[in-house]
């Protein structure tokens, strides 16, 4: 949808202040927010309930709620401001929810990934743009999917529930805090 477009990076809308119109800045801002904010707060919303209203099997917990947030959301975004204050904003809604949750047994932890190898950035990965973001790491490399997912799926486990409330980074040292 956005791919063709010469205003996007990836999939995310450019919006910068200086190079935008109003109209552009305003589309922008509602589309990222509706997809990264209201999106990731309506399917937890929907997710916390299911987990409130029906018992977990014996022996279980009663559930683990992982949002996906991005190291943007602390370094900023110039090109893109409206990705990252997007973001920060599902760090906040995590971290308020593991609040209200944590009585109910549930926790809510949230992972604010780098930049992530996938079909989308892979075009930007090849492109001469791809040294300098491998670059960023001191690895020399960006995340792939599967280490994301083995991340988020730890972070779901048993063992990760003092974890609740937390914010983990998880961008190979390409941003410290």
């Amino acid at each position: 949808m956005f791919a063709d477009d010469p205003s996007t990076q990836g999939r995310r809308l450019s919006c910068d202040v200086a190079g935008s119109s109003y109209e552009e800045w305003v589309g922008a801002w509602g589309r990222t927010t509706e997809v990264n904010l209201l999106g990731t707060a309506n399917v937890t919303y929907q997710v916390a309930r299911h987990m409130i209203d029906v018992e977990p099997a014996e022996g279980f917990p009663r559930g683990r709620i992982v949002t996906v947030g991005s190291r943007g959301a602390y370094r900023g975004e110039p090109d893109v401001p409206a990705y990252g204050a997007s973001k920060a904003a599902v760090h906040s809604m995590t971290q308020s929810l593991a609040v209200a949750l944590a009585p109910r047994g549930i926790t809510c932890v949230g992972i604010a990934p780098g930049f992530i190898a996938t079909d989308m950035t892979a075009e930007l990965l090849e492109s001469p743009a791809g040294q300098a973001i491998r670059s960023q790491s001191p690895f020399g490399r960006v995340a792939t999917t599967v280490e994301v997912a083995l991340a988020i799926k730890a972070l779901a486990g048993p063992q990760a529930e003092w974890a609740s409330g937390s914010i983990v980074d998880f961008n190979g040292a390409s941003y410290l805090h």
